[in-house]
């Protein structure tokens, strides 16, 4: 059995996202990575699969606690209402962070692979958050909408939050996203009046006989 390493996850995170940085993603290894750690590989593989998935280790955390909250909302909160709380709960998983964060950002929009990976998370979440609408009784596609709706205003609401010269707080962001999502899909009572038949051809007069 291999010894204890305090703290080795986030030794090899920090680890690994500064010599991203100084190196490019490309050029680092996870030998560097683990060295740069005072770690082996050994070790770092017991935390991570290969280098990309530093950069997505907390996923497991945000779904814990995105179908946590979903689960104790009271009963008889909305769909999206339940959503929007549940994203909320995830703003104290960023605080403090947000330098990392726009450096992994960073790191996303200049590797295709890295936002495909993203995009797998993301839809994960959503899909995690589907299931626990489900589990409270709600029922498609109000749930898969729901969820998807609030995972696409989480993801515009980072990116803002990330870009933000006020350095507002994560879940202000949120709220903001999930306001325009309500005005945007809110019914302003106009009458949708249905487009006309298409006319038939006029038939050509018949010939009277003398």
């Amino acid at each position: 059995m291999g010894r204890w390493e305090p703290n080795a996850r986030d030794r090899l995170a920090q680890a690994a996202m500064t010599l991203f940085q100084e190196h490019g993603y490309d050029r680092t290894t996870v030998e560097e990575i683990a060295a740069r750690a005072g770690l082996t590989e050994r070790t770092f593989f017991r935390y991570f699969t290969d280098k990309k998935e530093v950069l997505f280790g907390g996923s497991d955390a945000l779904h814990e606690r995105i179908v946590t909250t979903l689960a104790e909302a009271p009963q008889g909160t909305a769909p999206l209402d339940a959503v929007s709380a549940a994203l909320e709960s995830l703003a104290p998983f960023f605080k403090d962070r947000r330098d990392h964060a726009r450096a992994r950002q960073a790191l996303l929009a200049a590797h295709a692979e890295l936002r495909e990976r993203e995009l797998i998370k993301l839809a994960s979440l959503a899909s995690a958050a589907a299931d626990a609408l489900r589990k409270r009784g709600v029922t498609e596609p109000t749930a898969s909408l729901a969820a998807e709706a609030g995972i696409a205003v989480f993801k515009v609401a980072f990116e803002r939050w990330l870009e933000d010269p006020k350095a507002q707080d994560l879940s202000r962001h949120i709220q903001l996203g999930l306001e325009e999502l309500r005005a945007v899909t809110a019914s302003t009572g106009a009458t949708v009046t249905p487009a006309p038949p298409p006319r038939q051809p006029a038939r050509p007069a018949r010939a009277r006989k003398p």
